[in-house]
């Protein structure tokens, strides 16, 4: 079974999405009509509640942050 390629979006396709769900577009049919994974939705839509960004460095927990500076 061939294995899957990882897939990249912008970010503004990942705002596109967020806003389809905040506009009230289910997240089943987000994740059907643009082959997405539900948890790839999630993961976008809690960024954009928390920090606004998408980028990973933006959503870091401090935890996180330290120990990649002690690395």
């Amino acid at each position: 079974m061939p294995k899957h390629q990882r897939r990249t979006f912008t970010s503004e396709f990942k705002k596109q999405m967020v806003e389809l769900y905040e506009n009230g577009k289910s997240r089943a049919v987000i994740v059907e009509e643009y082959d997405l994974t539900a948890s790839a939705l999630d993961r976008w839509i809690k960024q954009a509640q928390t920090t606004g960004s998408f980028k990973e460095k933006d959503n870091r927990s401090s935890e996180e942050n330290e120990l990649i500076a002690l690395r």
